[in-house]
């Protein structure tokens, strides 16, 4: 059996199946936490959930033939679309999708952290409004 490394921080954790939802879910909550002070304190009431693979309603509004082209999705008002005299709102949610993360983990090589970390940081520019250069601006800023 093959061990795949992940180098999540100061210690490397071995893999020898593939993470488990409960596993990318800790990813997050360190990638959470390695988010800029100044934009994590203006995002509130936001959910993180993993899910195996994006649904066909999602793919198809989307525009999006296949589920493994998609790692991460945000669902929610972006901050800057947003008004005082908005009604309420469904809570806003990140959604990270093992099953697509995990292949392009193996396909890419990339240290699984860094893969889930980006993913979460490129959702939370969504929040923001940000445009994609601003979102590789923030990804440049966090490596």
């Amino acid at each position: 059996m093959a061990t795949i490394a992940c180098k999540c921080g100061m210690t490397q954790r071995q893999f020898t199946t593939a993470p488990s939802s409960d596993e990318i879910a800790a990813l997050a909550e360190r990638a959470w936490a390695a988010i800029p002070d100044e934009l994590r304190r203006h995002v509130n009431n936001v959910g993180i959930a993993v899910e195996e693979m994006a649904d066909d309603a999602t793919l198809d509004e989307m525009g999006i033939e296949s589920a493994w082209d998609l790692t991460g999705l945000y669902t929610g008002t972006p901050l800057n679309q947003r008004s005082v005299g908005d009604i309420a709102r469904t809570p806003d949610l990140i959604f990270l999708y093992r099953q697509p993360i995990l292949l392009e983990w193996v396909e890419a090589g990339e240290d699984l952290y860094r893969l889930v970390r980006n993913v979460l940081i490129h959702e939370v520019a969504h929040h923001f409004g940000f445009s994609d250069p601003e979102i590789e601006a923030l990804e440049a800023r966090m490596d």
